[in-house]
């Protein structure tokens, strides 16, 4: 099942994306050193980042309601 960001508000969303933030840099960087437990950990990351910002975007334009 995908993560529930749906049900976040929009400060919480706003700290979940710098959260992400930092987790897909880690895993870059992790990734070029060449220590990864999960090879997909970097797509992952990446998708979860992608939601968070659409949902925040949402909201920016008025589709969701704070």
């Amino acid at each position: 099942m995908k993560d529930s960001f749906k049900e976040l508000t929009y400060p919480e969303l706003l700290a979940k994306r710098e959260e992400l933030r930092k987790q897909y840099n880690g895993v870059c960087a992790n990734k070029i050193i060449g220590h990864v437990d999960n090879p997909l950990s970097k797509r992952t990351a990446r998708r979860k980042l992608a939601r968070v910002t659409t949902i925040i975007r949402e909201f920016e334009l008025g589709i969701r309601k704070r």
